[in-house]
């Protein structure tokens, strides 16, 4: 541990040297199969040739300029995302966390320019995660995350996924906004079901509220659709994204329709190093192979694989696993041994895992993963089984 460094994480002992693909090499030389992808984020994997050459290209031209003046790149990525998603507006950002940010302040603004300034509470949903800031933690409302940071940032209401009753229950005239994920992530790899999420969308619809979505890990081809709310059939008025985004380079994005951004005008909202050059560089070429003819139909060939091998191993360890959840290459495994315990056998085959709620372990691959990668994991993964059925019996 170095001493240096805020111990706010339990990491493991392993320091990266470099990596290639699906693959990550530690300084003695060995190597590990990244079934993490930075926590969702290498979304092409690590140094893929197409991003190193934008990123190097980009940053012999120019870094950084600021928002006082245009960005050629922020334009163009800002344009592609416009016309390739349900948004008219896009503010870019650094962080996923900045990004539902902004999707906050966005809801409310809406609402008080309306001259309706008491409508500004929003609805979340118990076991999400929206960041780390102030204000994200108390959208989610977990203990763990607000406890010892008090007083929370007052104005929401959580209530329980897949139950709209509680949702028209919590609803009142100062509801300004619902903000969900799709796909809860750190609350275990939890989709939300088709028919809630349309019930929402119409509940919004008749009580003037804006729908929020916070697709900061399952946007971006991680679920097998560019984004994961295409496949329920309902669009959101404001979405927040990032992570898969830049695909290792630090950028989000708050997108919305021009109806739900109209309050955010000259000064309301900032942000130093949103939407410089080299981010916005390399998340387009994030986006130009993602888009790409077949990409996001192998992504969802390789999830059934992934799918149907997994739930093999679901069935013949049936004391260490019990639930098999995800879409795409956004996958968990619900434990009923300890999860951390079996990330860190993990590390023994040289494996990397991602833990989450719900005693969850994530498996969060580059995208572009190959089939070979994929069945070599999946081996690992049962040698970790295997080894730890030894143990219990």
């Amino acid at each position: 541990m170095n001493n240096s460094i805020l111990p706010t994480y339990n990491r493991s002992d392993l320091f990266f040297e470099r990596g290639q693909g699906s693959w990550l090499e530690t300084k003695e030389g060995d190597l590990y199969l990244d079934f993490g992808a930075g926590i969702a984020v290498n979304s092409l994997g690590h140094c893929h040739p197409k991003l190193v050459e934008t990123l190097k290209n980009q940053a012999e031209k120019i870094w950084h300029t600021s928002n006082l003046h245009n960005i050629m790149q922020q334009n163009e990525l800002a344009d592609f995302l416009v016309e390739n998603t349900f948004a008219e507006k896009v503010f870019f950002t650094n962080s996923g966390a900045e990004s539902v940010e902004c999707a906050i302040k966005m809801a409310r603004k809406h609402f008080y320019d309306k001259g309706l300034e008491k409508k500004n509470r929003i609805i979340t949903l118990n076991g999400s995660f929206h960041g780390r800031t102030l204000g994200t933690i108390a959208a989610a409302g977990e203990e763990k995350l607000t406890k010892g940071f008090g007083p929370d940032l007052q104005g929401f209401d959580q209530v329980t996924s897949n139950n709209i009753t509680e949702i028209l229950d919590c609803i009142d005239d100062q509801t300004a906004a619902i903000l969900m994920e799709p796909i809860q992530g750190e609350g275990g790899i939890k989709s939300l079901e088709t028919s809630y999420l349309r019930e929402v969308r119409a509940v919004c619809d008749e009580n003037d509220i804006l729908l929020i979505f916070d697709e900061v890990q399952c946007g971006v081809g991680r679920s097998g659709r560019l984004f994961a709310h295409e496949k329920y059939d309902v669009l959101p008025d404001i979405m927040a994204i990032a992570k898969g985004l830049g695909g290792g380079f630090p950028i989000g994005a708050c997108l919305a329709t021009n109806k739900a951004a109209s309050g955010m005008t000259k000064g309301t909202h900032g942000s130093t190093f949103g939407g410089n050059p080299l981010a916005c560089a390399v998340a387009r070429s994030v986006l130009d192979e993602i888009t790409s003819p077949g990409f996001l139909e192998e992504v969802q060939r390789k999830s059934k694989i992934f799918m149907q091998e997994l739930s093999r191993i679901l069935d013949q360890y049936s004391d260490i696993f019990e639930e098999l959840r995800g879409e795409g290459l956004m996958l968990g495994l619900k434990c009923k041994v300890d999860n951390m315990e079996l990330i860190e056998t993990g590390y023994d085959q040289k494996l990397l895992l991602i833990p989450a709620a719900d005693n969850v372990i994530r498996i969060l691959p580059p995208l572009n993963i190959t089939d070979q990668e994929i069945r070599e994991g999946i081996n690992r993964i049962e040698t970790i089984a295997t080894s730890f059925q030894e143990k219990i019996k």
